[in-house]
């Protein structure tokens, strides 16, 4: 099922000065550049330490790549979780994640780290098609209520909704309650996060918490659908019927119409994914690992009823697998951003041209 497609690899772990690069993110700007962004981990493959959020341009359609820079750092501290997004000013808005290098998920997760050390939430644009990026600015009284510790923006790509709104799926966790520690994955919860100025200012949506343990939102993508609703996909870590869950808002993300509730037909490990809405032709694109329990066999999957089904329409390979991101490379062509590898999903961050025709 791959061939007809193109590959080439803009990441490769152990490569340009870091030790490993993950969380991958991909946006195609008005000049129909592709920007390709990922966590550039300094040191180790570990998700906490020195961490910036790197670029690579393409101006062929992702056929090659031009060389790497910096869009986000936070000196030798973390900056990650790249959400960029296209407005339809030209601007490139990133909101993305800045941590102390020693906090780590776990410590987070039992409140052990201070609030001026943990999660915190900034933004910061390129008016030059990526080539540089403005001074970076905090929004994170705007967007994270008191008492939420973990915390992260998508991964992958954020979007702009047709009336003009900037919209960032994003997750939280609650503080445990009784004698929990707060590392259980039912403190998992999920949010988003809205500006109606082009990212000048920015406010929570919907918030999703429960503690049931059945459907605890984690990593989550969103796209909007041809009617304006607008569709999110997650990631549950929580033992309901498979590892996703969806839901739908009928007023721009302020909302959820109902809370998310499982999305069986989507067969997947515990693992981010990402979805992207075709208007010609019009699908719904699910791109994520489709082995039920390893991070593995790359799959892209369709929806024609706005994510209520979904049938696979391309495969990458059987190797490893893991995060992605899908973006409209050009008219007759859907990138895929992916994590993968010979024998560690970890490996580089590919990138491979998918035809139309292959996914109709």
């Amino acid at each position: 099922m791959t061939q007809g497609t193109e590959v080439s690899v803009p990441f490769r772990a152990g490569h340009e000065g870091y030790a490993s690069f993950r969380i991958p993110a991909v946006v195609a700007t008005g000049a129909g550049t592709l920007l390709a962004f990922c966590e550039g981990r300094v040191d180790s493959a570990a998700d906490h330490g020195h961490i910036e959020i790197v670029l690579k341009r393409s101006t062929d359609g992702g056929r090659t790549w031009g060389p790497l820079t910096v869009a986000a750092s936070n000196g030798v501290d973390l900056a990650g979780n790249p959400a960029p997004v296209v407005l339809d000013t030209g601007r490139i808005l990133l909101v993305h994640v800045r941590a102390a290098a020693c906090a780590t998920e776990d410590a987070v997760l039992r409140g052990q780290v201070k609030d001026a050390d943990g999660r915190r939430v900034w933004v910061r644009h390129s008016d030059d098609d990526g080539l540089t990026w403005s001074t970076p600015k905090e929004i994170t009284e705007q967007v994270k209520r008191p008492g939420w510790r973990w915390y992260a923006t998508t991964p992958g790509h954020a979007i702009q909704l047709s009336g003009g709104r900037v919209l960032v799926p994003a997750n939280h966790t609650l503080p445990p309650t009784g004698t929990d520690t707060g590392a259980e994955p039912k403190y998992n919860s999920g949010h988003c996060l809205l500006s109606d100025d082009h990212g000048e200012n920015w406010y929570l949506g919907y918030v999703d918490e429960n503690t049931d343990g059945y459907i605890n939102v984690n990593e989550t993508t969103a796209a909007e659908l041809p009617d304006g609703r607008v569709y999110f996909n997650t990631r549950n870590d929580s033992p309901s019927p498979g590892n996703r869950a969806d839901a739908h808002s009928a007023d721009g993300g302020r909302t959820l119409v109902q809370p998310f509730r499982p999305q069986a037909g989507l067969v997947a490990p515990v693992c981010e994914a990402s979805v992207l809405q075709l208007r010609e032709p019009d699908l719904l694109l699910y791109a994520g690992p489709a082995d039920p329990a390893h991070r593995a066999l790359m799959t892209i999957r369709a929806s024609a009823d706005d994510g209520t089904t979904w049938r696979p329409a391309f495969t990458a390979d059987g190797l490893p697998a893991a995060y992605c991101d899908l973006v409209r490379a050009d008219d007759g062509t859907v990138g895929l951003l992916y994590e993968t590898g010979d024998f560690g999903a970890y490996e580089t961050i590919t990138f491979r041209r998918v035809p139309l025709h292959r996914l109709a």
